[in-house]
């Protein structure tokens, strides 16, 4: 199999992850409850987590880095603690469900949304975020990368407007942490969720919200801690103000030693080795005939390629790449219906999207563009 998919999860992992997994399932303990051997080994295990993803993102204290279920848990926690009804808040129209499906049900609450003119290619515009800001606004959202396209925003100038106007900046890296380079001071960032899964090469199941000094979102959840037990409620001192319950040791080891490899390469020099290949592949899409790629055809770009047969339904271009040539890609909306609305996508069921990672081969590649070539010759 030729695994093109990696913006959903990526694979394979490196062999330290999946030994890292091991290790600490057959270790054991509870981190934080008792202090046995293995007790204190699984909260070492978190903490160096916290440490490494500290460094990978330029972020002073790690323990402003907060474990939870995947990057859409960690976006409901900044947007459901940061929200009250009457508040005002800001995103784009590129976003994927995990940050549209909450503000949805906090616009119904009585929060007032916002979405902001945005371009397919050069992403949301910052001065219409500018304009956008009023005095009840308590939060802008949006995605670093489009899961869709790959099509940038204007992170760091959008940051420096919310900055400057006073208004907590909040992004979704899911398509970026661990490909692109993300410094929170540099970009303004005040809440940055992201998932373990993705480029950051870890387990499913593993997600963090790093959570500035200048905010202090809400609990979801409150409960068990390990420390403080002798508080009434949830103690505030970070990261225990925003982690009850029984962490993921296991998969947390995972993305640790998924992000301790991400850094040994570099993050810059692994953004242009992907840079590189996304460039390949949109020069050998456009190439041919009866093809249609959406989204940013050169400069900097996430690593998620999307694109249409004129004549051919993307679910069957999928269904002939996986079943023909033994190439797994994914069709139709992936969750998020307003970016294909922007481009005019919605109505056809959504488009095919090709996303290689770090470990995709040339030669897969090459495999890839032949196969859709083929098709295309054969409709």
């Amino acid at each position: 199999m030729i695994y093109l998919d990696n913006a959903a999860t990526s694979w394979p992992k490196p062999d330290a992850v999946y030994d890292a997994v091991s290790d600490a399932l057959r270790q054991g303990g509870n981190p934080g409850r008792g202090n046995s051997e293995r007790s204190r080994a699984a909260a070492a295990d978190i903490n160096d987590a916290r440490a490494v993803l500290a460094q990978l993102f330029h972020i002073a204290e790690p323990g402003r880095i907060v474990f939870g279920l995947n990057a859409t848990d960690a976006i409901n926690l900044g947007l459901q603690g940061m929200l009250s009804p009457g508040d005002h808040v800001i995103t784009s129209r590129m976003e994927h469900n995990a940050v549209t499906r909450p503000l949805a049900y906090l616009e119904d609450a009585g929060v007032s949304v916002t979405k902001v003119e945005t371009d397919p290619v050069l992403g949301a515009d910052p001065a219409a975020v500018r304009a956008a800001i009023r005095p009840e606004t308590k939060l802008v959202v949006m995605s670093h990368a489009s899961n869709v396209t790959g099509a940038l925003n204007p992170i760091e100038e959008i940051g420096a407007i919310c900055e400057e106007c006073g208004v907590p900046f909040m992004v979704d890296a899911s398509q970026s942490a661990g490909a692109i380079p993300i410094d929170v001071v540099k970009m303004h960032i005040d809440l940055l969720a992201f998932p373990g899964h993705k480029s950051l090469l870890g387990p499913t199941g593993t997600g963090a919200l790093y959570v500035s000094g200048r905010v202090s979102p809400r609990p979801l959840r409150s409960g068990g801690t390990g420390v403080f037990s002798e508080v009434r409620l949830q103690p505030d001192q970070l990261p225990y103000y925003y982690e009850a319950g029984t962490q993921n040791t296991v998969g947390i080891a995972g993305l640790a030693a998924g992000a301790r490899y991400i850094l040994e390469r570099s993050v810059t020099s692994i953004y242009h080795e992907e840079q590189k290949m996304l460039h390949r592949l949109i020069e050998g899409l456009t190439a041919i005939p009866g093809i249609t790629v959406y989204g940013p055809l050169s400069g900097p770009r996430a690593a998620a390629v999307s694109f249409n047969f004129d004549d051919l339904d993307c679910a069957d271009v999928a269904m002939i790449l996986e079943t023909s040539y033994g190439i797994s890609v994914r069709s139709g909306l992936q969750c998020a219906p307003d970016t294909h609305r922007l481009l005019g996508t919605f109505d056809l069921g959504g488009t095919v999207r090709v996303s290689p990672g770090i470990f995709t081969k040339e030669e897969e590649l090459t495999a890839f563009l032949d196969a859709v070539r083929e098709i295309a010759e054969e409709m």
